[in-house]
């Protein structure tokens, strides 16, 4: 799965770098959130979690000219998908990632998956790898984090859906009335990454940023072509502190390495050996 990511790239570099034809972060937009989001939506956020409201590019026509140009747009959407047909954005929750294998069969997926793909930019996300040998203080399995990035230091474009529910207590034209949403799309994890979970999410290389956003590409075969997995080795990972566990922490210090003398009873995704033994 992909529960958390670090997404720190200026609104300016996005516009730059995915051809932005329009740009709509500073729009008003209804959060889900109880309380004010930190940091602010837009700004760099090393800890992005669900429900909390990142940059997605998407492609669209205007809203109201169905039958303009669609545009290359930058927005601000909230991460938990939330389908028209939900009652409330509770659900949207449970619905942070969809599984590439189910993608085209699913009531909540399929028809997004076909005519409402985006791209969610980040830096790299986080995993959280299972001990085999170390456990907590409860007798639990020791949990370390790792965060994982293209080894090229390219952009991570993971490929996502997006959907639009509308709370039917409000007028249509007020635009708090509607709740806009994604979930990132995973697959099963590569060789040595599956030895930190056996997720990943699906990190589409540049060559297929223009199809993947392309409205106009509604063939189910051409977008299961997409779903498969790509050439291993494009990553790479390392420990990083267990503060990321917590929300209420951010900052660059997250994707810091921390020392192999720190860790206890962490496999090396790469060679398989356990360090620090643990009990």
């Amino acid at each position: 799965m992909c529960g958390r990511y670090a997404s720190s790239a200026s609104p300016e570099d996005l516009v730059d770098e995915f051809d932005i034809d329009q740009d709509r972060l500073d729009e008003a937009t209804r959060s889900v959130l109880v309380n004010p989001q930190q940091p602010p939506a837009g700004e760099p956020d090393y800890n992005m979690a669900p429900t909390k409201q990142a940059p997605v590019v998407l492609t669209r026509a205007p809203r109201g000219e169905p039958d303009a140009e669609p545009t290359r747009q930058l927005r601000l959407l909230t991460w938990g998908l939330v389908p028209a047909w939900a009652k409330d954005t509770k659900v949207g929750v449970r619905m942070i990632n969809a599984r590439s294998e189910e993608l085209l069969e699913s009531r909540t997926y399929a028809k997004p998956a076909l005519v409402r793909r985006c791209i969610v930019p980040a830096d790299g996300w986080y995993e959280w790898q299972v001990s085999p040998t170390a456990t907590d203080a409860k007798g639990k399995p020791r949990k370390q984090p790792f965060f994982i990035r293209r080894a090229d230091g390219d952009r991570i474009a993971f490929a996502g859906l997006y959907e639009f529910w509308k709370d039917r207590s409000k007028d249509a034209d007020d635009p708090l009335a509607w709740v806009a949403s994604y979930s990132i799309i995973t697959q099963a994890a590569e060789t040595g990454l599956d030895r930190i979970h056996d997720r990943q999410p699906l990190v589409l290389d540049r060559d297929l940023w223009q199809t993947w956003l392309d409205p106009a590409v509604t063939d189910p075969g051409a977008v299961e072509e997409m779903l498969q997995p790509s050439e291993t080795g494009r990553f790479e990972a390392w420990p990083v502190s267990r503060a990321v566990s917590s929300n209420r922490n951010n900052g660059a210090t997250l994707i810091e390495p921390v020392g192999r003398d720190e860790l206890v009873g962490v496999v090396d995704p790469m060679t398989g050996e356990v360090i620090g033994g643990g009990e």
